[in-house]
């Protein structure tokens, strides 16, 4: 991942990225300077660095009367994120106590991109229900490799249990650790289903991934009765 992304990964925008990194790489300069190397304009640059400076990520010095921008150093993101984690952590006991109990029966949601599927496999994580796994092809450890590493020592920490039936021939694993069944019969896809709880999650892989979870305890059912009976017909690597 490079800085650009994981800088707007943490929150800033993507012009306080710009700025941010300008001053990280040029060292201390004025707003003028900073907006051309960032290539913005003067008055979205100083937004920036006002934005920079509220989050403690900048600072200035007056040198007669002329402001000179600078970071505080690297080192100050991580601070902020924690700042960040600290403040979440304070108003999660309100956010439960309003949120509805009573969930809707049947609730389909879509997500979009790489951030929407790890959005749904963090799920899988938090459900902490073994996973049933349909159709695998490896993209995920091919196309997020870092977090799919992640994802895999969550898994084992939570004791969650993966079984996963992949056509004959396929030769790439996602893991060392879940149980593997073929069959002859599947054809290649870029759809996988998982399914978990009384949640199905189908990832689609395409060149922006896909995702729609469903939570619904009937379907759910009817998708591991569906499993078990092809896991009783795949054969073992």
């Amino acid at each position: 991942m490079d800085a650009e992304m994981a800088l707007e990964n943490a929150g800033l925008t993507r012009n306080e990225v710009k700025v941010y990194l300008v001053l990280n790489d040029h060292g201390s300069n004025k707003a003028g300077r900073i907006s051309r190397l960032a290539k913005i304009d003067r008055s979205s640059c100083y937004n920036s660095l006002k934005s920079l400076i509220e989050k403690g990520l900048a600072s200035y010095v007056l040198i007669g009367n002329i402001k000179w921008f600078q970071v505080t150093g690297p080192k100050r993101i991580l601070d902020y994120l924690h700042e960040q984690e600290e403040d979440v952590k304070e108003i999660i006991p309100q956010l439960q106590a309003r949120h509805k109990a009573a969930k809707l029966e049947g609730q389909v949601r879509l997500f979009k991109g790489m951030k929407g599927v790890k959005s749904i496999l963090m799920d899988v994580v938090r459900t902490g229900k073994d996973n049933l796994v349909l159709g695998s092809e490896g993209q995920f450890s091919k196309k997020m490799p870092g977090f799919a590493a992640q994802f895999e020592r969550m898994k084992n920490e939570n004791r969650i249990h993966t079984r996963l039936i992949v056509r004959k021939g396929r030769k790439e694993l996602d893991s060392l650790t879940s149980e593997y069944r073929c069959l002859a019969d599947i054809s290649e896809s870029p759809a996988v289903t998982n399914v978990y709880g009384d949640k199905i999650a189908i990832i689609i892989w395409t060149d922006e991934p896909e995702g729609i979870l469903i939570e619904n305890s009937a379907a759910a059912r009817a998708y591991k009765s569906y499993f078990d009976f092809m896991w009783k017909k795949a054969r073992k690597f």
